[in-house]
């Protein structure tokens, strides 16, 4: 079979080849650049703790060495300190539930991480990359896809697949004819990165209307290795032309603000960052596919859109792979638009309710009690991965959801969510964290068996409903991995939880069940749709539209309030 083409060699069409690759599913990378990048210090992503894991588990250990995960998380109003959070950046994971901090984001020069994952995919076999590669012709046929690149490489290419994650001008989304309505500069920030000692060693800090002349409505500061910081101040949506003298003089400024005076720095780079929001009508278009900033923009009051682009990337990944290894799989590939755009379209939306109540100044809700601190709380959540603005995304009403999902609630993590990253045992003694056994391509089953740790597996291999749990998991559909924990959140012994390729939870029973089991499996791998969620084309009007599966998601964030003041 043909390999997937996917366009694009950022840091979202290299982790989609990456986990094709580990799913044994080869792939060409059309990149338009030559295949470096400029290293930028002040072009830097964030990276949440699910995202950089998965990024790890594609060959990217080094990122840790090259990022900082933050020691905490600090908010200031004026002259004083509102919200002081300790993070969990490393050190024992097992104990981090019981410390009920936060896990810390990774800051990385997204230099970096590109680099990494050049060097990764140039490593991996089944990823060809192929640089001054820019498709001018899309062609699209029901066995496969073919493109034309423009001189001076001009050939055509043949794929199975085609994925666009070619950037916000994306060539594959016009090629497709795809609109791509949204919002133009709904924040501008300046931004520097330097090199100076600040009295929060690897802390990221946001100070809300600092008390000095340049400092305007807002500054934040978030530290990487080497004593480098990033500086972001937030500027009015339009005017003020930011001069190099006019970015000096808030260095200045701010720097002397925290410190007392202004301390010696080294200026490393700087730039001006205007955000837009958007989004694809269609992220699916028979054989072609969208991801990241090709199908979608976003970024204000902390989301993050490369992390987005990245779940874009392993959402995708697993599904592509079923349909390369096993045959069509229609169902299951709509999945990737309902689930995605739905997630994103909820983000945003949370990020465009929010705007108002942060940034509309003055007015009555500055003398409510408890208005400022419930502004941070909201702020806080888009850059520590919380609430709407930055939880990782639940598919609880995707169409690959098993009939009554609802009767499956019984750990606590909810049906659609991912799973908790707990320590896991295979059949042979081995033992990983949980999400070292996602994204081969396969669905796992885990059973919940405290004691295990201390048995020999060859007693309880054979014991209790281990016998019957391994016949029912072999009656599963493909090859599905059987784990054993000791514990998990929520959950009593002998629960049974299914969880997706991608680390999703499918179901959670009670006790070995078969039929239900299989059924299960059967609806996560597309092969039973739910027949009360049928897939809905996004319509072709003017603004941004939803699916049913997008209503329902926006009913969710109005009905639980996640989206205004906590």
């Amino acid at each position: 079979m043909d390999p997937v083409i996917v366009v694009g060699a950022g840091p979202v069409g290299l982790t989609l080849s990456l986990a094709l690759a580990a799913q044994g599913v080869p792939s060409v990378v059309l990149d338009e650049g030559s295949g470096t990048e400029e290293p930028r210090p002040a072009r830097t992503v964030v990276l949440r703790e699910d995202t950089a894991d998965l990024v790890g588990r594609l060959g990217c250990r080094e990122l840790d060495r090259v990022g900082l995960r933050w020691a905490g998380w600090r908010s200031m109003r004026r002259k004083q300190l509102v919200r002081n959070v300790p993070l969990n950046g490393g050190g024992d994971e097992d104990e981090a539930p019981l410390t009920g901090l936060l896990p810390a984001p990774l800051h990385v020069p997204q230099h970096a991480l590109s680099a990494a994952l050049r060097a990764a995919a140039d490593k991996a076999p089944l990823v060809q990359r192929v640089p001054v590669s820019r498709i001018d012709t899309l062609e699209q046929d029901p066995d496969g896809i073919t493109v034309h690149t423009r001189e001076p490489g001009s050939t055509w290419w043949r794929g199975s697949y085609l994925v666009g994650c070619d950037g916000a001008r994306s060539t594959v989304r016009k090629l497709l004819d795809i609109r791509f309505p949204g919002r133009t500069a709904v924040e501008r920030h300046a931004v520097a990165a330097l090199r100076a000692e600040l009295p929060w060693p690897d802390e990221a800090v946001l100070h809300r209307q600092p008390p000095w002349r340049t400092g305007g409505a807002e500054v934040s500061a978030r530290p990487l290795p080497d004593g480098v910081w990033r500086l972001d101040w937030l500027l009015p949506p339009r005017g003020e032309l930011v001069t190099p003298e006019a970015l000096i003089t808030r260095i200045r400024d701010t720097l002397a603000g925290w410190c007392g005076e202004t301390p010696a720095y080294e200026l490393l780079d700087t730039g001006v960052h205007t955000l837009h929001h958007r989004l694809a009508r269609r992220w699916r278009k028979q054989r072609a596919f969208l991801a990241g900033d090709a199908a979608h923009l976003l970024g204000a009051v902390g989301t993050q859109g490369l992390d987005e682009g990245i779940r874009d990337a392993e959402n995708l990944a697993w599904k592509l792979a079923h349909a390369w290894h096993h045959g069509p799989a229609e169902h299951l590939l709509d999945s990737y638009q309902a689930e995605r755009r739905a997630a994103v379209a909820a983000r945003l939306r949370a990020a465009d309710q929010s705007l108002p109540i942060l940034r509309g100044g003055g007015g009555l809700r500055t003398l409510v009690p408890g208005a400022a601190r419930g502004h941070d709380t909201l702020l806080s959540d888009g850059h520590l991965g919380c609430g709407a603005l930055g939880a990782p995304p639940s598919y609880s009403h995707s169409p690959l959801a098993p009939p009554h999902t609802e009767a499956h609630a019984v750990v606590g993590t909810p049906p659609g969510a991912p799973v908790a990253d707990v320590t896991v045992t295979a059949p042979d003694g081995t033992t990983a964290r949980l999400r070292e056994r996602l994204g081969q391509g396969h669905p796992l089953v885990v059973l919940v068996a405290p004691g295990t740790g201390v048995w020999d597996r060859r007693h309880w291999q054979t014991a209790g409903v281990m016998p019957r749990l391994t016949d029912a998991v072999a009656a599963l559909p493909g090859s599905t991995e059987l784990l054993v924990t000791e514990s998990y959140p929520g959950a009593s012994a002998h629960t049974v939880l299914l969880v997706r390729p991608d680390g999703h939870l499918v179901a959670a029973f009670g006790g070995v069940q078969p039929a239900e089991l299989l059924t299960a499996a059967r609806a996560a791998l597309g092969g039973t749709p739910h027949e009360a969620r049928e897939p809905v084309e996004p319509g072709d009007g003017g603004d941004v539209q939803d699916t049913g599966r997008e209503q329902a998601a926006r009913a969710r964030v109005h009905a639980d309030g996640t989206a205004g003041l906590h």
